[in-house]
């Protein structure tokens, strides 16, 4: 039943009206009863008067009166929406399963995989130090984390970054982790469930310490956050195909990249089971012992690699000197240059040249800039150079003084706007080959997330096992972001981050105490969350329920 209104000429009525099914299953509407003209019964309160009246035999109404009329005693407070939403994917990606299957032999006296869905949760929200996330806790509702005091927080890093038991597979650089084991896990559950990968994407960063930096991992080397100062740690990630992290390795800071393909290679193979793939990676990772690797029995990877083209002599002066047309890949969009390649085979070797022409014009552009502050800077004397950073653009003349090497600058030119990547994939057109090693900035948003977005720095811990574990926990939560951004794709919502954040955090529960009984009160759907929650597969929350 339900009230509807009905016009008669000028006036309007207010009538009881129900729904039924005739004989033929069709749904009719018959009026059970005329209330009258409705302005009269709003302008003497009638309405107001019966509707209260009916309230009374309405509990659930009858106590949101109550409510509204200030008569309700707040018991709790809680934002329901990132359990909701991330719990959610971390059970359907069984990562609760897995951990739990990890420590079952451990006698530990508290939930671990609580622990450590926790310190993930706090990562993704605001981050910092395990003990602001205990603060931070209280705000949300995480279910089984309400008893997880600090050093359950410390155990729980220690354990994701202790040597396993099992040292047959490590890496060369690094002990094998129970963090290792949980990565293998659950890729084998995602393979089952989704698609096998195909091509993978790789890359590593720097992430520095403020302290000493842990026992060993904390090492000095080429940083690339531009703190050699500071000791660091080096993190490789490997994304596949949709983006998503499928493991992260974490080596002393003094390791090279071009050392550390081969061991993501031979990992792959040994324990992800993983035989025949192509991998994806910048041309820091070149070397010739590196492809001597991948062109080695020992690998049966496939690759595209960037190439160093100003370091590569051959690359520098036969490759980039062939004749042939560029192709467009991508038309660019709007104010964007299209991407064009030409493939180039040289000693049975395939390479493809990529030139993005606005990009051209602003690498000319910077280097004019230079030129143009040396010329300047030289008319005052070789001692205004000091300091700057265009010098491989002078040389010295023959009374020793500096000058303006217009070599240098034709030389430069020629690499304007251009990389070289390499390949023995001979089933990939060259633009297809081009298009997939563009896919790298994938890796690159990932460590920007890492580092600012999911913010793993600074790093408090001073054990190896915890530092391990802390990064780990950060790659948790960029693999739950990544999913989730991946079933909003699949609908078609492009959302910004941060307003995801803000509004799946705004949905809360108020638990309050109205007449002796306890009832709780949903928040209304903000933003972008409504779409959130149906993209998940979460049902809406109703807007009130009683506690039994």
């Amino acid at each position: 039943m339900f009230f509807r209104k009905k016009k008669t000429g000028k006036y309007e009525y207010l009538q009881i009206v129900e729904g039924y099914r005739d004989s033929s299953g069709k749904v009719r509407q018959r009026v059970l009863l005329t209330l009258g003209n409705l302005q009269q019964l709003r302008s003497s309160g009638m309405l107001d008067s019966l509707l209260e009246s009916g309230a009374r035999f309405s509990e659930k109404l009858a106590l949101l009166s109550a409510h509204k009329a200030g008569k309700s005693k707040p018991v709790m407070c809680s934002r329901i929406g990132p359990d909701a939403i991330f719990g959610r994917i971390w059970k359907e990606l069984g990562i609760d399963q897995i951990i739990r299957e990890c420590v079952s032999e451990r006698r530990y006296k508290f939930d671990i995989e609580r622990a450590i869905y926790h310190t993930v949760m706090h990562r993704l929200f605001e981050s910092g130090s395990d003990r602001s996330s205990l603060l931070w806790r209280k705000d949300f509702q995480l279910p089984g984390t309400e008893d997880i005091e600090l050093h359950h927080l410390y155990r729980a890093m220690g354990f994701l970054g202790e040597p396993h038991s099992n040292q047959e597979n490590r890496t060369k650089f690094a002990f094998r982790c129970n963090k290792d084991e949980i990565e293998e896990l659950i890729f084998d559950r995602r393979r089952d469930l989704f698609t096998d990968v195909d091509m993978v994407f790789f890359d590593t960063t720097s992430i520095y310490f403020e302290g000493e930096g842990g026992e060993t991992i904390g090492r000095y080397g080429n940083s690339k956050d531009h703190r050699p100062d500071r000791k660091q740690m080096v993190v490789g990630v490997v994304l596949d195909n949709e983006g998503i992290p499928l493991c992260c390795e974490m080596w002393p800071g003094n390791i090279t990249d071009v050392t550390t393909i081969s061991e993501i290679v031979k990992r792959f193979q040994r324990c992800f089971g993983i035989k025949n793939i192509c991998i994806v990676a910048d041309r820091g990772m070149i070397s010739r012992k590196m492809m001597d690797f991948l062109e080695s029995e020992e690998s049966s990877f496939s690759y595209i690699l960037g190439v160093r083209m100003r370091n590569v002599k051959h690359i520098r002066e036969q490759v980039l000197s062939k004749g042939g047309r560029y192709h467009e890949v991508e038309a660019g969009g709007a104010g964007k240059s299209p991407l064009k390649v030409k493939e180039v085979r040289f000693e049975d070797k395939r390479y493809v040249i990529c030139l993005n022409e606005s990009q051209a014009k602003k690498d000319a552009y910077d280097r004019e800039v230079i030129v143009e502050s040396l010329r300047k800077k030289l008319k005052q004397g070789d001692k205004s150079l000091v300091g700057n950073k265009g010098f491989r653009y002078v040389k010295t003349s023959g009374t020793e003084h500096f000058a303006i090497n217009e070599d240098k600058i034709k030389e430069e030119a020629r690499f304007d706007g251009k990389w070289v990547l390499t390949t023995d994939r001979e089933d990939l057109s060259a633009e297809n080959i081009a298009v997939q090693y563009k896919r790298l900035w994938m890796v690159e948003h990932i460590f920007r997330t890492m580092k600012s977005g999911v913010d793993t720095r600074p790093v408090y811990h001073k054990v190896d096992d915890t530092i391990r574990g802390h990064v780990f926990c950060s790659f948790l939560a960029i693999l739950l972001r990544r999913e989730l951004e991946r079933r909003l794709e699949k609908r078609g919502h492009k959302l910004e981050w941060n307003e995801i954040l803000h509004d799946i955090a705004a949905l809360e529960e108020v638990e309050a105490e109205i007449s002796g009984k306890r009832i709780i009160f949903r928040s209304e759907l903000k933003g972008c969350a409504g779409k959130v929650l149906q993209a998940t597969g979460v049902a809406v929350p109703p807007t009130v329920r009683f506690v039994e």
